[in-house]
């Protein structure tokens, strides 16, 4: 029964890997908003923080939260995650231009992790920034700001950037609206001090800032 399920997963999948665009879908970027998710017993938390692009303040934060209906299934996190970040979106009242989303892009095994099943089913530009790598081949550096390219065979599909010394790299690929070069640029833009890019860095704050509050409440 499961291998049924994951089989139709799987094609629909597909069906949106055919939809997406890789080539840069937006015009000035006057705001980036990041994404990520925090777990709270059985629900799932969905922040959502707008930056200003050119000062990476934030102008707006939101959340969902919402039941969690699927399991953790490792190449299948958008069906876990992609419903609650749905949620959330429909409440901003500041769409932003490009947003980073704490998962994989199209370094993904079917070309569709988190980033790209989200960007596809807004119709709009996404970039995914995962902390760990899932997918693809890349050399080792330990050159800080020097990005290297993550390929499959000789297809280009993201990049691997250690922002920080001491640090593991981030991985970066475009989600969707979003061109590979285009991609490390706004990423490479959103970093400040931290490991991590800005708007994502203050989504998961923001997203455990929620979790700590609604522990409190029992």
């Amino acid at each position: 029964m499961l291998k049924e399920k994951l089989d139709s997963l799987v094609s629909k999948q597909h069906r949106l890997a055919r939809r997406l665009i890789l080539r840069d879908g937006f015009g000035k970027v006057d705001t980036v908003a990041g994404v990520d998710q925090a777990f709270h017993e059985s629900k799932i938390i969905s922040a959502l923080v707008v930056c200003s692009g050119k000062t990476l303040e934030p102008v707006e934060k939101i959340h969902s939260l919402s039941k969690l209906t699927f399991p953790y299934i490792p190449t299948f996190l958008s069906f876990r995650e992609a419903p609650a970040i749905l949620d959330a979106w429909k409440k901003l009242n500041n769409k932003p231009d490009v947003t980073l989303v704490d998962g994989q892009g199209i370094a993904h095994p079917r070309g569709i992790g988190l980033a790209s099943h989200v960007g596809v089913l807004l119709d709009v530009p996404t970039i995914g920034v995962a902390k760990s790598w899932l997918f693809g081949e890349f050399k080792k550096t330990s050159g800080v700001n020097k990005p290297g390219k993550l390929k499959l065979g000789n297809k280009q599909i993201g990049w691997v950037l250690r922002t920080k010394a001491g640090c593991n790299p981030i991985f970066i690929s475009p989600g969707n609206k979003v061109s590979i070069k285009s991609s490390l640029y706004i990423v490479k833009k959103c970093i400040l001090e931290h490991k991590l890019p800005e708007p994502t860095r203050l989504a998961h704050l923001h997203a455990n800032a929620i979790k700590e509050s609604l522990k409190a409440k029992k």
